[in-house]
């Protein structure tokens, strides 16, 4: 018998702000794992995504189930990142109010 060794390219690219992208689409590593680990199958997940092909989402899922320590480091990092970031723009942009300046921008015409 035979074997022989199949090297996979996993469609995965870092952009320059380290946010991982699959295939060659804007859809994050994070939305793919987020959708899976919901209970999403890869068929639901090109439904929702069909940017991405189907046969990309099964190569990710399969990375991410073999490299599920490395993989969930990074998305911790990121969800760290978002906090990070939701905590700065709620300190730069207050909510306070935020419906009463709408309805009065919406009553007086502005955009």
């Amino acid at each position: 018998m035979v074997v022989t060794t199949i090297t996979e390219i996993i469609p995965l690219k870092m952009n320059k702000d380290g946010v991982i992208l699959v295939s060659k689409t804007r859809v994050t590593l994070d939305t793919l794992i987020a959708a899976f680990t919901e209970g999403a199958t890869a068929e639901e997940i090109s439904y929702q995504y069909p940017s991405v092909p189907l046969a990309d989402i099964y190569s990710v899922i399969g990375y991410y189930l073999r490299q599920k320590k490395q993989v969930d480091t990074y998305l911790k990092r990121r969800e760290k990142q978002a906090q990070e970031v939701r905590k700065i723009n709620e300190e730069r942009f207050s909510s306070s109010g935020i419906r009463e300046r709408l309805l009065a921008r919406r009553k007086s015409g502005k955009k």
